[in-house]
């Protein structure tokens, strides 16, 4: 079931996407060649802690840690290791959630470790500007479709790949909430967007084909097929009558 927020539920949900943007802010400040994977995540988790919030992420179905940190060709739920360093060159999601008084703010980034390849550097711009072109459509009366065949047109025109199995979803006091928010469909078609509906709008972009593979021994981490490297864009977003409000986007 859709859950349409109230002034209230949104207030409290931007408090807890403040939080997450300063946990980002964080994790850009700290990626560098030779930081592991676990002292990213122990940094992100310091932050959300010191607001007295709570990592979503941590227990969540198993997972153990604060944060998703994914390098170069996992898409996501990369598990956060000391033996797995960053090196020059690497790209690498951060996604963070975190709540604060019974809400859910979730939000991502990738971040370049050091000098990356123009490639690298283009798969992470073009992923950005598909969050931002998808959640333009981020309008009631326009339709979830609407969101994904904006992420997917942008993304196919550069040559890259949409990811199909994962999704973004609604937030609140959950944090997988219908609806399902895919980045790719059709203009016109899925669910109807109503205002105050608070949904994770996510571009996973790769650099070569769509097709990926969970880690059977993990469980979690999700790479590409063909090992081609891969980008994350995420905000927690409001629709609203006159566009989408950023709840994940400033500290």
């Amino acid at each position: 079931m859709i859950t349409i927020k109230t002034k209230t539920d949104i207030e409290k949900m931007a408090e807890a996407g403040k939080i997450v943007a300063a946990a980002l802010e964080k994790a850009a400040e700290v990626v560098r060649p030779g930081i592991s994977t676990a002292e990213l995540d122990a940094a992100v988790e310091k932050v959300i802690t010191s607001h007295g919030a709570t990592p979503s992420f941590k227990g969540y179905h198993g997972f153990p840690a604060c944060c998703c940190i994914s390098p170069n060709e996992v898409v996501v739920h990369g598990i956060p290791s000391r033996r797995n360093i960053l090196r020059e060159g690497d790209i690498v999601s951060v996604d963070v959630g975190a709540c604060y008084k019974g809400y859910h703010g979730d939000a991502a980034r990738t971040f370049a470790v050091g000098n990356v390849s123009d490639k690298a550097r283009k798969l992470m711009d073009v992923t950005r500007e598909c969050f931002f072109r998808g959640a333009a459509m981020a309008v009631a009366g326009n339709r979830i479709g609407d969101i994904g065949h904006a992420v997917q047109t942008l993304a196919e025109e550069n040559g890259f790949g949409v990811v199909r199995d994962l999704v973004g979803h609604g937030v609140g006091r959950a944090l997988h909430e219908a609806p399902d928010v895919p980045n790719f469909g059709n203009p016109g078609h899925g669910v109807r967007l109503v205002r105050n509906m608070v949904i994770a709008i996510e571009p996973m972009i790769t650099a070569g084909g769509y097709a990926v593979n969970f880690d059977r021994r993990d469980g979690w981490t999700c790479r590409t097929n063909d090992k081609s490297l891969s980008a994350h864009y995420e905000n927690t977003v409001v629709v609203t009558d006159n566009g989408p409000v950023y709840l994940t986007l400033e500290a």
